[in-house]
C-alpha cells in the first residue's frame, strides 16, 4: 500500500465505530508498525500495513508515538486530530489547576455574561455563573450538579458562548423522554428568539439548530446523527448521562462513544455520576476525554483515599450541591416491618431453592433471584404472576414455576387466605395520616403489579398512577398537582425518577421497596426536594424494609454506594442520605459488590 500524501509514513484515523484508531503505513515502515502496535494491550494487526488500537488506550499513552522512526511523517485525519488536540489541551488545563496556577484559558464568573452574545436573555444565579465559567475554561466538560440546580440552562449558556465565538453552530441533545419538556422550554426562554428545536421521532427537520434524541433511539439512528454532526461544527450534550455509565459495554454507551468524536465540544450532565462506584465515573469521563478521563479516574481512586481522589478529580467537573441551593434538610426514616410467619416461610423456601441451584457465577440467574427476593419481601403474591410488559426490561420475570410436590407449592396455596403484606398496610397507614393533615404523598414501588395493587387499596384517596403502561402521564401528573381529592401519586423510579418536579405540591415520599440502583434512588428523592422550596418546608422520606430479608442487604449496599459518591463529589449531603435513621412503624441493577452481599444473605438463611 502507498499512502497518498507525499512524505507520510504513518496515518492515524478512526475506524467505523470511532472507538478504535486505525494506523496505516508503507512497506518501508512495516516492521515499525508491528513494534508500535505491540506496545499497546489492545493493539493488533489488520494486515501487513494496517494495525488497530483502542482509542482510549492510544490517547492515554500518546508518548508511545515518539518511538516512530519517522516522526515528521505522522499524519492525523482531521476528526481524530481535533479530538487529540482537545484532550491534550484539557489535560494541560487540569494540571495547571492542580498546581494552583491559573492557565491562560481560565475564565472568571464575572466575565460570563459578556460571552453569551446579544440574544441571550436567561437569568443566571451566582452558582450557575461559576459553573459556566469553569466549563468554558475547558475544551470539554462535565456538570454533576444536583437536580434542580439548572444544569439545562448552564449547558445552553455554554452553547451560546461557543456559538458567539463561531466555534459551534448546532447542538445535539441526548436525554430521556421525560426531559424533552425542559429542553423545549429553556431553548425558548433563554434566547431573544427561540432556538429552532426538533425531537427526532422518525422525521427530520434539516434546518433545526437543536436536535433532541432519547437514549433508546440512539443506536438505530447512528448514521443519521453522525451525518448531522458532520454537517456543521456541533456541540453534543448528554443529559442524565449516567444512562451510558456502562460505556462501550452498553448499547447506549457504545452509541455515545461513536458520536462523541464528531462533536467540536462535549458536555455531560448528571447529578449521579458514579451510582455503582469508580467504574461508572471512568466511563462518563471517558466519553468527555477519551483516554485521559479514564486514566485520571483510575489513578485517583487507586490508593483508596477518596478525599485525595476528590481533590484530583475536582478540576474535571463542576457541581452545585444541595447545600449551595439553600434547601431545607430532608427528614429520612427507615421503618422496619416484620413479615407474618407464612411470608417468612415462603421467603425461607426461596432462599433454600437459590442455594440448591448454586448459580454463583450466573449473573442472570442471580439477578432473577434478587428480584424474586425483593418481590417476596413486599408480598409473596407478586411471585405468582410474571412481570408485565410495562416493567423495565430487567424486571420482566416469568412467573415462578413451583413443582406441585414441593413444600413451597403448598405454602403458596395457603397464601390468599392469610395476612396482607405488612408493607402495604404500613404504606396505607402513612398515606391516611398524611391525607388527614392535608399532605399529598409520592409512593414509590418497583413492580407494576405492586403498583396496581396499591392503586386499588388506596382508592379512597383518588390515586394518580404513572408507569410504563399509563396512557396519559401528563394528565395523571396534572391531577396530582391540581386536584385536591388526589392525595397520592404511585409510580416507580424507572418511570418517574428523572425530569419531573413535584416539590410545589408534595413533601412526603414513601418507598415500599428499593433495588440496588443508587442513582435511581437519588434521582427519585429529588422529585420533591429541589430548588424553589420555601425555607420552612418539611420534607419527609420514609423507606419501608422487611426485617431479615434482602431489604437489609439493599440498605447496606446503597449506604456504601452513596457514601462513595458523596466523598468523591465532596458532597456531605449525599453521604448523609446513606445513613437513614431507623424509626418505629405505625401500622435489582447488580454491581459486583451487590452479588457478594446477596450470596452472603442467601447463605446465612
Amino acid at each position: 500500500m502507498t499512502l497518498s500524501s507525499e512524505g507520510t509514513s504513518l496515518r492515524l484515523g478512526f475506524d467505523e465505530t470511532r472507538t478504535r484508531v486505525v494506523l496505516r503505513t508503507t512497506d518501508e515502515y512495516q516492521q515499525a508498525l508491528v513494534q508500535l502496535a505491540a506496545r499497546f494491550r489492545t493493539g493488533g494487526q489488520l494486515g501487513p500495513l494496517n494495525a488497530s488500537i483502542a482509542l482510549d488506550e492510544l490517547l492515554g499513552d500518546l508518548g508511545a508515538l515518539g518511538s516512530w522512526p519517522h516522526p515528521q511523517g505522522v499524519e492525523w485525519e482531521p476528526e481524530l486530530g481535533a479530538l487529540v488536540a482537545g484532550v491534550v489541551q484539557d489535560a494541560n488545563t487540569v494540571k495547571q489547576r492542580l498546581d494552583e496556577s491559573p492557565g491562560p484559558t481560565e475564565i472568571a464568573p464575572g466575565a460570563v455574561r459578556g460571552l453569551l452574545g446579544e440574544t441571550w436573555r436567561g437569568e443566571l444565579s451566582e452558582f450557575q455563573l461559576r459553573d459556566i465559567a469553569k466549563l468554558l475554561s475547558l475544551q470539554h466538560g462535565a456538570n454533576f450538579s444536583v437536580p434542580g440546580a439548572g444544569k439545562t440552562r448552564v449547558a445552553l449558556a455554554v452553547y451560546a458562548a461557543q456559538k458567539t465565538q463561531g466555534r459551534v453552530s448546532r447542538l445535539l441533545v441526548v436525554c430521556p423522554k421525560s426531559a424533552y419538556e425542559s429542553w423545549r422550554y429553556e431553548t425558548a426562554v433563554c434566547f431573544q428568539y427561540a432556538l429552532r428545536t426538533h425531537v427526532l421521532d422518525g422525521s427530520m427537520d434539516q434546518w433545526t439548530e437543536v436536535l433532541i434524541v432519547n437514549y433508546e433511539r440512539l443506536d438505530r439512528s447512528l448514521g443519521l446523527l453522525a451525518g448531522w454532526l458532520k454537517a456543521g461544527p456541533a456541540m453534543i450534550i448528554l443529559d442524565e448521562a449516567h444512562r451510558m455509565k456502562l460505556g462501550a459495554r452498553g448499547t447506549y454507551g457504545a452509541a455515545c462513544m461513536a458520536l462523541g468524536p464528531l462533536a467540536a465540544r462535549r458536555l455531560i450532565l448528571t447529578g449521579t455520576p458514579a451510582p455503582n462506584g469508580a467504574k461508572d465515573l471512568e466511563n462518563l469521563l471517558g466519553f468527555v476525554w477519551p483516554g485521559h478521563g479514564q486514566r485520571t479516574v483510575v489513578q485517583a481512586v487507586a490508593g483508596g483515599d477518596l478525599a485525595h481522589a476528590s481533590t484530583v478529580l475536582r478540576p474535571l467537573f463542576t457541581r452545585t450541591t444541595k447545600h449551595e441551593l439553600g434547601l431545607p434538610p430532608v427528614q429520612l426514616g427507615l421503618r422496619y416491618v416484620d413479615m407474618p410467619p407464612l411470608h417468612d416461610e415462603i421467603y425461607e423456601s426461596l432462599t433454600q431453592g437459590a442455594k440448591a441451584e448454586g448459580a454463583r457465577d450466573d449473573l442472570s440467574a442471580l439477578g432473577k433471584t434478587a428480584l424474586r427476593l425483593l418481590m417476596a419481601a413486599v408480598s409473596p403474591a407478586l411471585l405468582l404472576e410474571g412481570g408485565s410488559k410495562y416493567e423495565p426490561l430487567a424486571y420482566q420475570l416469568p412467573p415462578l414455576e413451583i413443582p406441585k410436590n414441593s413444600s413451597l407449592y403448598s405454602l403458596m396455596q395457603s397464601l390468599p387466605d392469610h395476612e396482607l403484606s405488612p408493607k402495604y398496610k404500613e404504606a396505607v397507614a402513612i398515606i391516611a395520616e398524611n391525607a388527614a393533615r392535608g399532605r399529598k404523598t409520592l409512593l414509590w414501588t418497583t413492580f407494576v403489579r405492586s403498583l396496581t395493587t396499591l392503586e386499588r387499596m388506596l382508592e379512597k384517596y383518588s390515586p394518580a398512577v404513572v408507569y410504563g403502561g399509563t396512557p396519559d402521564r401528563d394528565e395523571q401528573l396534572r391531577r396530582f398537582r391540581e386536584d385536591p381529592s388526589c392525595m397520592v401519586l404511585i409510580s416507580n423510579p424507572a418511570t418517574l425518577g428523572e425530569g419531573i418536579s413535584l416539590h410545589h405540591v408534595c413533601h412526603d415520599a414513601v418507598y415500599v421497596d428499593r433495588d440496588f440502583m443508587a442513582g435511581r434512588f437519588l434521582q427519585s428523592l429529588d422529585r420533591i426536594h429541589r430548588l424553589g422550596l420555601a425555607p420552612d418546608t418539611e420534607t419527609r422520606v420514609t423507606v419501608l424494609a422487611a426485617r431479615k430479608t434482602i431489604d437489609e442487604v439493599v440498605a447496606h449496599r446503597l449506604e456504601k454506594k452513596l457514601d462513595f459518591m458523596g466523598r468523591i463529589l465532596d458532597d456531605p449531603t449525599v453521604q448523609q442520605l446513606a445513613d437513614l435513621e431507623e424509626e418505629p412503624s405505625v401500622g435489582a441493577g447488580l454491581a459486583p459488590g451487590d452479588v457478594e452481599a446477596l450470596l452472603s444473605h442467601v447463605g446465612s438463611r
